[in-house]
């Protein structure tokens, strides 16, 4: 049985392999493109485009504007600003000094104050007659029957 188990293991070892090396194969197509690009001819052609060339001739917009370049540009770099800076940068410094929603902090130093006012008084740090015992129901010993108790 164990041979069979090593054999079975075996052959899966070499599925993968020959799997993974079927995926890896790129097939190159020799046939002419249907649609063959040329690079595009944007060399300036005469001397006055040598002289002054311009700026916009090949602008992609950052989405803001789609006509004036310099207002694009302004209003990307703004809105990055306030996003990133003014809102992760000091948010989360605001978030991190926040006070307590949660009041987590009141409740454990409240804490802390009623067990030393109750050990300045002498009493235990809970008292046995916290609930009313008329109101707690614990079952019998024939309910319980053979349950083991874990206290």
């Amino acid at each position: 049985m164990a041979n069979a188990l090593r054999f079975a293991r075996g052959l899966s070892t070499v599925r993968n392999a020959l799997t993974t090396s079927s995926r890896n194969v790129r097939l190159i197509s020799t046939t002419p493109k249907k649609q063959d690009t040329l690079a595009a001819d944007t060399a300036p052609k005469t001397v006055e485009d040598f002289a002054n060339p311009s700026k916009t001739k090949n602008w992609v917009s950052f989405g803001f504007d789609t006509k004036d370049q310099e207002f694009d540009k302004n209003t990307m770099h703004a809105s990055f600003f306030f996003s990133v800076t003014l809102c992760l940068v000091f948010g989360a410094f605001v978030w991190a000094y926040a006070p307590d929603p949660l009041l987590r902090d009141w409740a454990q130093r409240e804490a802390f104050l009623e067990l030393r006012r109750r050990e300045a008084a002498g009493l235990e740090p809970v008292s046995p007659d916290y609930v009313d015992v008329s109101k707690i129901h614990l079952p019998s010993d024939e309910e319980l029957g053979a349950m083991d108790i874990i206290i």
